[in-house]
């Protein structure tokens, strides 16, 4: 029962912690108390992706007349059909990191994990063992957040797993927390006919993102009939009164009582760092006790011990958790990786229109007192978006007058996930602005946006 590293924790930072370790050369286990991939592959990135797709797929259908095709009768969504699509995506992605994991000759254990010092981990599944390493990554992930105002019951106030099986449609719904989470699950129930109340305590949605992105991406909203509101809390939730819940708003100096059959509270995570034998151990936490403090390659204050993902102090994204995974890794061979570079996470939300943006925003530049350029590019005027059908959004790049760097990026509309990598890259190997309009981007796409944006900063935009 000796390994040379065992992982706790199968997500996207445990799982790629275990692979490079197995290519390594190390005799690697990894501890899963429940499905392999975590709540990326099995309750959140993945099987949320699929339900989108049902949901774009319904809009052309619905409005397809718009490209020249008429269907007869009424399109229906089957509520079931579309969860359990969901749902057999993520079990096949969690059937593939199975097969990775024979690959790589890595043992999975199967059960409940918690550190007892001297390096051991006690795992309790359908008996109760005890595992040693030289190394021991924690990788535990964390959950939906849960709010005094909106304590989740399973069936009212639910969390973001509840709400991707559903399988009977809510007619209305009130979506709280307007993050990534609870923007894309309001684009979804109020694309497939739900009447959505979006609620956002800040004073936009998705409040890190960009402010013209987000008005921007409220604008869309509200055309497709949702209703947003911004400044605004729950103060509390009534699910007394028969099937109805009576949610009650506070912001803008007034109350509002608004009925709904749902509420989904999206108000954020909380660490899977308790129980696992952190504090008995002595492992230093940070002043809230959410977080396990790291140095720069992952290492805890205890030798041997490391932590990685959501439960550092770090962006809780999956490829940030991925990339820790193999730093840590990679420190722990000798190989003296890079430290990674949080300064050029690229943030991606799947509504429609998307967004996806990266380094500062400009408000963020200009309160740091740059001296900046700022470009922007319509997809208005872009030929690939008038073709598709969806000419909302635009890019915007903010770059750095003194040495022609780009500083910032935010986009918002089709694709533009699949867009963000040219300025992650162009960042990380310190390419200028300037290099980017020198190189020739196809047409007609999407990616000339960055271009002409790019151009529009220093008044060269041909088509802006």
């Amino acid at each position: 029962m000796k390994y040379d590293i065992i992982v706790l924790g199968s997500g996207p930072g445990g799982y790629v912690a275990a692979i490079r370790s197995a290519q390594l050369g190390y005799k690697t286990a990894i501890i899963e108390r429940e499905s392999l991939g975590g709540i990326c592959l099995n309750w959140g990135c993945i099987p949320t992706k699929a339900l989108l797709k049902s949901a774009q797929v319904y809009n052309y259908i619905k409005h397809s007349e718009d490209y020249g095709i008429s269907l007869e009768g009424n399109s229906l969504i089957e509520m079931e059909k579309v969860v359990a699509r969901s749902r057999a995506v993520a079990e096949n992605m969690s059937k593939g990191i199975e097969y990775l994991m024979k690959k790589n000759a890595i043992d999975v254990i199967k059960g409940t994990g918690r550190l007892i010092g001297d390096k051991k981990i006690e795992v309790k599944g359908e008996e109760t063992n005890i595992f040693v390493a030289d190394h021991i990554i924690i990788a535990t992930g964390a959950r939906s957040k849960q709010l005094p105002s909106l304590p989740q019951d399973g069936e009212k106030i639910i969390g973001y797993r509840k709400a991707m099986t559903l399988t009977k449609q809510p007619k209305t719904m009130v979506v709280v927390g307007s993050g990534a989470i609870g923007s894309e699950f309001a684009y979804f129930y109020q694309s497939i006919g739900t009447q959505v109340t979006l609620v956002e305590f800040m004073p936009q949605i998705v409040p890190a993102e960009d402010k013209e992105v987000a008005s921007t991406l409220q604008r869309c909203f509200k055309k497709m009939g949702m209703k947003v509101y911004t400044s605004t809390s729950v103060k509390s939730v009534d699910t007394t009164q028969n099937d109805k819940c009576l949610v009650t708003l506070s912001g803008k100096n007034k109350e509002e009582v608004i009925e709904a059959d749902i509420v989904l509270s999206a108000v954020g995570i909380k660490t899977n760092i308790e129980n696992i034998g952190l504090e008995e151990l002595g492992i230093k936490l940070s002043d809230n006790k959410e977080k396990i403090i790291v140095d720069d390659f992952y290492r805890t204050n205890l030798e041997g011990i490391y932590a990685i993902g959501d439960i550092i102090s770090s962006p809780a994204l999956a490829h940030v958790a991925s990339k820790e995974a193999i730093t840590c890794i990679e420190a722990i061979k000798g190989l003296n990786p890079n430290k990674v570079n949080y300064n050029n996470v690229p943030a991606c939300t799947y509504t429609s229109p998307e967004i996806a943006s990266v380094g500062l925003t400009e408000d963020k530049a200009k309160e740091m007192g740059m001296d900046i350029k700022v470009g922007k590019f319509m997809f208005m005027a872009s030929g690939k978006a008038s073709a598709s059908g969806n000419r909302d959004g635009f890019v915007k790049v903010v770059i750095n007058q003194e040495d022609d760097k780009i500083i910032g990026c935010s986009m918002i509309g089709d694709n533009v996930t699949e867009m963000i990598e040219e300025i992650v890259l162009a960042r990380q190997s310190n390419i200028k602005a300037h290099d980017v309009i020198d190189a020739i981007h196809p047409h007609p796409t999407m990616s000339e946006g960055v271009m002409e944006a790019i151009e529009a900063a220093y008044n060269k935009a041909i088509h802006g």
